[in-house]
């Protein structure tokens, strides 16, 4: 029997943690763990629910992680989940967090479109997601010509090399969420956003819900043969090395974009005529070569490009549903509204010079 609060986390790469719980008085009570993870010996279980028994509701969860861990017996082993990932399962069940398959997710890939176009639709298309205008949404892009897209944070002149954009006929935009700056080419790239409300990230950390949200692309690279993982805060690596960067925006209204960009294939040499590539940046990363810092799927997976997008929807299908979408003529006229003007002002480009 459920109580009154549930609440699921995935493991990215593991196993799913669900708990349920009633609070009264402001502490937990009634607290039932149960998931597909493996966990050594049996009266583990009955330890870590004792241990979040009475625990004040609003801890955190790291604090419900160490009350776990002082509790479990010697020499037990968890394996799939961590203590960690009970503390956030039940930050989500406190939370009365959405999960994925709560939802009629819509999916939208389109014609190429212009990078401009591309920056006013993440931005239209959560605003109408935090409305409940529009249903959570993951819409793959297609560019129609070369860009750099630069975060929100970023100076201008630090990171593009203006002649070399020009040389090369690339266009420079700056997106609404943080991070930084993408290279990409039409055929060479894979880009995708999640428009989602609020509810599906509640009880997760800023950090925690880059990982629940990319989660669903890593099973889908497992499933071409590709061994990748979240590499906190915003990479998706692989053996071979990195192959998609994340970025986000929260919406004060209630919902979250997520948007990706992976590297189908790349020109590094053309990459680092455009972008100011720093030797610390590449040095942070490990490597001291642009064309070693990123290994395309085109190579990992020996797929064509179009074949991967579509395994990509299937996978995502398969776990949370979905149906085709499309942007609708009122969104698509304010994202062309905004293209127009902000994302292709001098003012919005260059407010961090």
């Amino acid at each position: 029997m459920q109580g009154k609060h549930h609440g699921e986390y995935k493991v990215p790469g593991g196993k799913l943690v669900v708990v349920d719980l009633d609070v009264a008085g402001g502490a937990l009570c009634g607290v039932r763990v149960a998931g597909d993870f493996f966990l050594e010996p049996d009266e583990a279980l009955d330890a870590i629910n004792g241990a979040l028994e009475g625990a004040p509701s609003d801890t955190d969860a790291r604090g419900l992680a160490a009350r776990i861990d002082a509790a479990l017996p010697a020499g037990a082993v968890l394996f799939g989940f961590s203590s960690e990932a009970v503390g956030i399962a039940v930050r989500r069940a406190v939370a009365d967090a959405a999960d994925w398959t709560d939802f009629d997710w819509q999916i939208v890939h389109e014609a190429p479109q212009p990078p401009a176009l591309h920056m006013a639709l993440d931005e239209v298309l959560t605003q109408e997601v935090a409305a409940g205008r529009r249903q959570p949404t993951l819409r793959v892009w297609e560019w129609d010509r070369p860009a750099v897209i630069i975060g929100s944070f970023q100076s201008l002149s630090n990171e593009v090399d203006p002649e070399g954009a020009a040389r090369h006929g690339v266009s420079v935009v700056r997106r609404i969420s943080g991070g930084g700056a993408m290279f990409v080419e039409p055929g060479n790239t894979i880009t995708y956003s999640l428009c989602v409300p609020d509810a599906l990230v509640q009880g997760l950390s800023f950090a925690e819900s880059y990982a629940y949200l990319d989660d669903w692309v890593l099973a889908a690279l497992g499933d071409m043969g590709i061994n990748a993982w979240y590499k906190p805060l915003n990479d998706i690596a692989t053996d071979a090395g990195k192959i998609a960067g994340a970025a986000q925006k929260r919406v004060a209204s209630g919902a979250v974009l997520h948007h990706v960009t992976m590297s189908y294939d790349i020109d590094a040499d053309k990459m680092v005529e455009v972008l100011r590539i720093g030797r610390e940046k590449l040095s942070d990363k490990g490597t001291t070569s642009a064309k070693k810092r990123v290994d395309p799927l085109r190579r990992q997976t020996g797929l064509p490009r179009a074949e991967v997008i579509d395994r990509m929807i299937a996978s995502f299908r398969s776990r949370y549903g979905g149906t085709d979408g499309a942007v609708s003529p009122s969104e698509l006229a304010r994202a062309q509204e905004l293209a127009a003007g902000k994302f292709s002002s001098p003012e919005w480009l260059g407010r961090v010079p």
